[in-house]
């Protein structure tokens, strides 16, 4: 198997988890989450293949933090009220931040190993996305399970005594 092949296999089990997570979740804003992740993965699947057959493909300036910040700044008041997430949604982030570590990394050494600049610019890209997409589920672990502390140190407040 080509780099390109498996990076396809990664990408749509990785739609298949996220979908699957989303309809498991019960907090909204984190559903959503999963969703606006696996539609990224989505958009991954299409540019690898589009390379894989050969075709041009455009290297899209996404934002997978921009958007994950959009869906969350849209359901302000959802996240506002008290969030108890299950065991089984922690665990799911907790999956998730694996499999994008996992995908950084196998990005990383495909880079290191690609020989055309359509195949570098591809996996540097999706190296990048799969930075943010961890830093997206590390985050909102953080604040499902931790949501006065996550306040405290991500709106930077000062704790008055």
């Amino acid at each position: 198997m080509t780099a390109l092949e498996i990076a396809r296999k990664m990408e749509t089990d990785a739609i298949k988890f996220y979908n699957e997570a989303a309809g498991k979740t019960a907090y909204p804003a984190g559903k959503k989450m999963f969703q606006t992740i696996a539609n990224d993965e989505k958009r991954h699947l299409e540019m690898i293949s589009q390379l894989i057959k050969g075709l041009e493909i455009t290297i899209q300036d996404v934002s997978p933090m921009k958007n994950v910040k959009t869906v969350f700044e849209s359901m302000k008041d959802e996240m506002m009220a008290k969030v108890e997430a299950s065991t089984d949604e922690l665990e799911a982030f907790t999956v998730a931040m694996k499999m994008e570590q996992e995908g950084k990394e196998f990005y990383r050494k495909a880079l290191s190993e690609a020989k055309t600049d359509k195949e570098k610019a591809l996996f540097e890209r999706l190296m990048e996305d799969e930075k943010q997409h961890y830093q997206i589920f590390a985050n909102t672990h953080q604040f499902l399970s931790d949501t006065g502390n996550w306040f405290m140190w991500e709106e930077h407040s000062i704790v008055e005594g």
